[in-house]
């Protein structure tokens, strides 16, 4: 059978308060708080979760993932298959239709070249688009009337789900955005602050890793919604205080990501203001192992290129030594208790596309210093490794949280016990998930040895972000350092495998497929060191009705039905 038939099983959204709404704006405000700040609010120019979700309050695509992994329609009439006729038999070609007398936040009609536009700027040469694997083997796109566009591959696409769906590929407005494409794109500030959007809020003011206000888009589709006026989404601070915000103090309505210990949040949740939601879907607590030079003493330019190839881990068994001293068992105890389960995979679910790989699971210390010994790194002064005159010495950063912050130094410790000098730095997730060229903190240009974050893919199917990793997505210079293939991992045979998942429809074989690319960059290489698969957990004020959890796409995917509960 077709991926395509077994992606399809949209329900209806669950909790959705049928009678909640009497007229657009009626229940006021409401407040959300991110402990990471968004710097950007293009979805397009940043791969920071904190600045795709708050984008996804004003910007929309085609259609989303609901809370099962189902894709459901958003600006779209319905989602096109092969059954339907929307999906072409050869599977080489996807045709969308928009539904009827949309209008940009404006007032505008949008139209098929909007859709078409944003194709076009994210597939820019010289846009360094932060989504680009989405368009993975798009060769062009056809707009037949104002309200039809065809996406055609360049092979048969099993999977035409990438381009304009979930929240990491929404809609721009051509008018808005066509004079701000490939390298002028981080240039346009008004635009990548204030998006012209479809979605149910429109922003008033942006204060970049602080505060941003919003009111109610006056021209959203459905006259009803939102119920809030108004809203304001602040940033910054740590999980401690925005959980704090929620359960303890009432403040604030609903705060993200709540990546406390659980004993923490429970104490919390004793105040009474509010209650926790959870789930597990793809969300993925890893290490990165920089396969380029991050050294400052190299020329402007070719720092964290593959010009330079990184001058210890470019060693394959640093790198496994590195995972082997690991007790990920402790990690998950002391960050995330039953919200967390230790994990070898980049991607951990569906079932279908994970490895049963399990030998990161046990530590091993002795291991791991035979491993050392064997690479030709000898104990040296102090306990620490040194190879040709080099010491074992790596700098290892991450985004500020307490429980990183103690992961970093758990891991540290390992480290050390196997030889290893760890310089420890923490950076404010504002700025690290940020998207700024100029920027050195940010995760993308990854100027350190190794580095620590989450993330997880749209949907249920992990094609475009295995596809990430390809050569040719690396982060650089010339794309601004925007760029999905963060650790500048760069194997052909990968790539080649990547472009026949691409053209792969049993769905058997696509799990095969996945398994194996998950384990070149896992189990084979090492280059990404699974931790935790982490359950995401937030917070929402017991008034705050019509909050459905969704780890399978924007946490924020249904802010237009919420409500306040009077």
């Amino acid at each position: 059978m077709k991926l395509k038939s077994l992606m399809l099983g949209a329900v209806a959204v669950a909790a959705m308060a049928p009678a909640a709404f009497a007229e657009r704006g009626a229940d006021g405000h409401v407040n959300i708080i991110y402990w990471q700040a968004p710097s950007i609010l293009n979805p397009y120019l940043s791969s920071g979760t904190k600045d795709i979700e708050s984008g996804s309050l004003v910007v929309e695509p085609l259609g989303r993932y609901d809370q099962t992994g189902g894709l459901v329609p958003y600006l779209a009439e319905g989602i096109p298959t092969v059954e339907n006729g929307g999906v072409a038999e050869d599977l080489k070609s996807i045709t969308w239709k928009l539904k009827s007398g949309l209008l940009w936040s404006d007032g505008t009609p949008v139209t098929s070249a909007d859709v078409k536009f944003t194709a076009d700027y994210c597939m820019h040469p010289e846009g360094g688009c932060a989504q680009l694997a989405k368009f993975e083997g798009v060769e062009s796109i056809d707009t037949p009337d104002d309200l039809t566009v065809v996406v055609h591959f360049s092979e048969a696409k099993p999977n035409p789900y990438g381009p304009f769906m979930g929240g990491q590929s929404p809609i721009l407005q051509k008018a808005q955005f066509e004079n701000c494409t490939g390298a002028k794109a981080p240039e346009c500030t008004d635009a990548n602050f204030g998006p012209i959007g479809t979605g149910p809020f429109v922003v008033t003011e942006f204060r970049p890793n602080d505060v941003i206000s919003m009111v109610a888009n006056p021209n959203y589709r459905d006259p009803a919604k939102p119920a809030f006026a108004t809203l304001t989404f602040k940033g910054g601070g740590d999980a401690t205080a925005a959980g704090r915000s929620v359960l303890e103090t009432g403040e604030f309505d609903y705060a993200w990501n709540l990546q406390l210990a659980p004993d923490v949040i429970a104490k919390m949740e004793e105040a009474g203001k509010g209650k926790t939601v959870a789930g597990f879907g793809s969300l993925v607590e890893r290490i990165e192992m920089n396969m380029t030079d991050p050294s400052p003493s190299l020329p402007d330019g070719e720092r964290g290129t593959a010009k330079h190839p990184h001058p210890i881990l470019s060693d394959m068994k640093v790198r496994k030594a590195l995972s082997m001293a690991i007790d990920r068992d402790l990690l998950v105890e002391i960050g995330y208790g039953k919200a967390g389960r230790p994990t070898c995979n980049l991607v951990p679910a569906p079932a279908i596309y994970a490895s049963p790989n399990t030998d990161c699971l046990t530590q091993d210390i002795d291991g791991a210093k035979a491993l050392l010994d064997e690479a030709g790194w000898k104990v040296g002064a102090g306990g620490i490794r040194e190879k040709d005159g080099k010491k074992l010495s790596l700098l290892f950063q991450t985004s500020t949280n307490a429980v990183r912050q103690d992961f970093q130094a758990l891991i540290k410790q390992w480290w050390g016990e196997i030889g290893v000098e760890t310089e420890l730095r923490n950076i404010s997730g504002s700025v690290y998930f940020g998207g700024d060229p100029g920027s050195p903190d940010t995760f993308q240009k990854f100027f350190a040895d190794v580095e620590m974050y989450a993330n997880n893919f749209d949907g249920t199917d992990p094609e475009a972000y295995l596809a990430q990793h390809t050569c040719e997505k690396a982060p650089k210079p010339e794309s601004q350092w925007q760029g999905e293939n963060i650790n500048r991992f760069c194997d052909p045979e990968y790539d080649k495998l990547v472009a026949e998942l691409g053209r792969t429809g049993e769905l058997s074989k696509r799990g095969e497929i996945a398994i194996r690319l998950n384990e070149m960059l896992t189990k084979d290489s090492y280059v990404v060191v699974p931790l935790v698969d982490r359950g995401r957990v937030s917070a929402h004020a017991n008034s705050l009705g019509g909050v459905v959890l969704n780890t399978w796409d924007s946490e924020l995917w249904n802010a237009a039905d919420w409500y306040r509960i009077k």
